[in-house]
């Protein structure tokens, strides 16, 4: 098949979305075409600087195929690495255009917008010299792991939460409770529905040593600096959800239990790795959105953002659009809810839109466990978006094992989709599938495991 002038494989499509254009395969065609050196950099806070040395193809025939590609490639690295700073080295005109789309009003506006809002700093696309282009400067974090003593495990979905209390690395109790935090505009209602969570596994612990939560959203310290969790709640209520963990767990015990919190997707990874007692781990849970962690070979976060729901994954013309940030093809609608919900109708399944997204869901696993095939369509389809995209996922990170977790992989839907990611993976990938492990772990993990593994992140 060809986009933009390239020409690359795909033999398997995807059932319900045959027009899929996965990223992956389609930037290994172009680079093997691309020759005029291009380097770029994203500078984040410490002074981390994650490089990249890539090529454009810079022939003057090629140069839609040019800027999509650089455009794409520096979108995946913001929202894999983050940062506040582009550097852009040998594509001056490109670079250009695509400070333009980062300007307020342009067509990136939320991506720098949500790089200002986490980093409070101005985001700037910028151009440099090969003489001046920096050096990469990126470090790994060691974080979690820890399982002595009473703690409590708190994983903030965006359309449950779930608490666990934890004992010396046992589970001895777990619940999972819906709440509204996506729509909800009080503060009030988020802080008070947490510690409520708080204290109702503090009742089942003799006493509470500390606490971890892995919670969406991107976090300097325990500080949510941007969360989808908080959508609704206006900008100047900030300097309160900035707070609000630490403020909740000032509500438990004595007032001074240290808390710890965490990226769910990194919590995802941490679940993983201790499981499995192995490093180069891919943690994706499909929940109300997609979140993905990582853990490097010596079992270290690396510090990175990891939001892949923004991260483009299809360069279709015709793929949803992500009502929060404005753009098409990205993560969120292929490895969570909505890609369920929106790929229902193309299975001839009509949803009520009187029920809420995790409803429809529901709804759709009932029809699953009837035996309607017209259910299992769709996650054969989400399956085999799983396959393609590992094959650009690994393009920047090392994975050796990939673990799915979520509500949407829950019962009879997350062994169907393995099983078309294997398929495609074994007839197109065949590398990768030699390579990386997809786990789906059982049936509890798959639900509480989150919460159970961010028991682990304090140190005690």
């Amino acid at each position: 098949m060809w986009y933009l002038g390239i020409e690359f494989t795909m033999k398997h499509r995807p059932e319900l979305d045959p027009g899929f254009l996965p990223l992956g395969p389609w930037m290994n065609a172009y680079e093997a075409l691309a020759k005029k050196p291009v380097f770029v950099a994203v500078e984040s806070a410490g002074g981390r600087m994650v490089t990249r040395k890539t090529a454009i193809i810079g022939d003057g025939k090629h140069d839609a195929a040019d800027e999509r590609y650089l455009e794409r490639l520096i979108k995946f690295l913001l929202w894999s690495v983050g940062g506040y700073r582009v550097l852009l080295c040998g594509a001056n005109e490109i670079a250009g255009r695509l400070r333009r789309a980062y300007a307020p009003g342009g067509e990136r506006a939320f991506d720098a917008q949500f790089m200002e809002d986490v980093f409070e700093r101005a985001f700037t696309m910028i151009t440099c010299e090969d003489a001046c282009f920096p050096e990469n400067r990126d470090a790994a974090v060691s974080v979690g792991g820890h399982t002595n003593g009473c703690r409590i495990g708190f994983d903030a979905g965006g359309s449950d939460r779930k608490v666990s209390a934890v004992r010396d690395g046992e589970c001895v109790y777990s619940e999972e409770v819906v709440w509204h935090p996506k729509t909800s505009a009080d503060p009030q209602y988020h802080l008070s529905e947490i510690v409520k969570a708080f204290q109702t596994a503090a009742e089942k612990l003799p006493r509470v040593d500390a606490i971890g939560v892995s919670s969406a959203g991107v976090f300097v310290g325990n500080s949510p600096m941007v969360s989808s969790l908080f959508l609704k709640v206006p900008r100047e209520q900030r300097a309160f959800l900035k707070d609000i963990y630490n403020a909740a767990a000032r509500r438990i015990g004595d007032g001074t239990v240290p808390i710890s919190v965490a990226n769910d997707g990194d919590v995802t990874a941490l679940a993983g790795a201790m499981e499995l007692k192995a490093g180069s781990v891919m943690g994706l849970a499909m929940g109300t959105s997609e979140a993905v962690g990582y853990v490097n070979e010596e079992g270290n976060i690396l510090g990175w953002f990891n939001e892949l729901a923004f991260a483009p994954v299809d360069l279709s013309e015709s793929a949803m659009m992500d009502e929060w940030s404005g753009d098409i093809g990205v993560g969120c609608k292929y490895f969570s809810q909505d890609a369920v919900i929106k790929l229902a109708p193309a299975a001839g399944i009509t949803l009520s839109e009187r029920l809420t997204p995790a409803e429809k869901l529901k709804e759709v696993q009932r029809l699953l466990e009837q035996g309607w095939d017209a259910a299992a369509s769709i996650y054969r389809t989400i399956g085999a978006y799983l396959g393609h995209t590992l094959a650009l996922y690994q393009k920047f990170y090392d994975i050796r094992f990939l673990l799915v977790l979520g509500r949407v992989v829950s019962g009879e839907g997350g062994r169907i989709i393995l099983s078309a990611c294997s398929e495609v993976l074994q007839s197109e990938y065949p590398q990768i599938a030699e390579r990386v492990k997809v786990i789906l772990p059982d049936e509890q993990s798959r639900r509480i495991g989150q919460s159970v593994a961010a028991a682990s992140l304090p140190v005690v």
